[in-house]
Parts: C-alpha cells; sequence; structure tokens
C-alpha cells in the first residue's frame, strides 16, 4: 500500500498534479444523512441538500451536475437530478419533501467550478438545492452524523453468481 502511494506521488510530481491524501470521508455532525449519500441541512423550515463528502469520494471528479428548476415538487427518496463523473452516472435522491426555492446555479453555469465545488467541498460551495419541507417529520427518519459514520450505507451489492464457473479461454 505504501509503496503504491509513493509511486503514484512520484508520478504526480513529474506531471505537476497535486495528489491530497484522503485518509476518510469526512461527516459533519449537524446535518442529517440519508441512506443514499444525500446530507440536509436543516434551517427553519427549509433544507439545503448535496451529496456527501464519501459519495464525492466514491464517484470520483465530478464534471456534471443536472438539477431541477426552483419550484420543482421534490419527495423523500425520489430523485431529482444526478452528477455524472469521470467513472458513473448517479441519481441524486431528496432526503426530504417540499418544493424547490433555490438551486446552486454555479453548478450549473460554470462546468470547470463543478468538480471544484462538489469534489473539495461538498458540504458548503457543493450544496446543489434548497427545499422548502412540506413534512418536518421526515427529519426523523434520517440518520445523525453519528449513526451515518458509524455504520455508512454500502453503494452496492454484490451478488454470487449462480451456476457452474465459466471455463478460461486458452
Amino acid at each position: 500500500m505504501a509503496a503504491g502511494l509513493l509511486w503514484a506521488k512520484r508520478a504526480a510530481s513529474y506531471l505537476r498534479i497535486s495528489v491530497p491524501f484522503r485518509a476518510f470521508s469526512s461527516v459533519v455532525k449537524d446535518l442529517k444523512y440519508a441512506d443514499s449519500h444525500e446530507w440536509a441541512r436543516m434551517n427553519g423550515n427549509s433544507a439545503t441538500i448535496g451529496i456527501t463528502d464519501q459519495a464525492q469520494d466514491y464517484l470520483g471528479d465530478i464534471v456534471f451536475v443536472k438539477l431541477p428548476e426552483v419550484g420543482a415538487i421534490v419527495s423523500q427518496g425520489s430523485s431529482f437530478g444526478a452528477v455524472e463523473s469521470v467513472k458513473a452516472t448517479s441519481d441524486v435522491n431528496s432526503p426530504v419533501s417540499g418544493k424547490v426555492i433555490a438551486v446552486n446555479d454555479e453548478l450549473i453555469t460554470s462546468p470547470g467550478l463543478v468538480v471544484f465545488n462538489v469534489n473539495t467541498s461538498p458540504y458548503e460551495k457543493g450544496w446543489m438545492i434548497k427545499v422548502e419541507m412540506s413534512d418536518n417529520g421526515e427529519i426523523d427518519s434520517l440518520m445523525d452524523s453519528e449513526q451515518y459514520s458509524v455504520n455508512p450505507p454500502i453503494f452496492f451489492t454484490y451478488k454470487r453468481r449462480k451456476g457452474p464457473k465459466p471455463k478460461a479461454r486458452r
């Protein structure tokens, strides 16, 4: 592991690329977290929503974000947009229900800032939408920071293939 990291840093220095070391994903204490790796910051009857540090770390460099229009209705657990990274495209689900009252236009109008804002600052500059909540009781179904950091949800579950193993080609 250490040899691989050393090799990567040495290669990056020749290419003049900065390789920050990330031991683990960060979790912010005053936020609520959904199983689908979105966070919500409550402020009275509104919630600011984005993807977690663990989600952006898993996805890699995010290159495009699709967000709803102001005034759109979102519901808890349903997709409201998508993030496209160099690895994959993933839906973004709303942790709460309500009406979209603000959208982070900087993520849409400045494609160069998407990677910087979402990947380096997912909890501050990387927020996606603000929602006026229709049901404050939905907050209780979300995880707090301790629950999320102790037992974070898994991104994918792998199913064991049934039947005989495929034959190797010669």
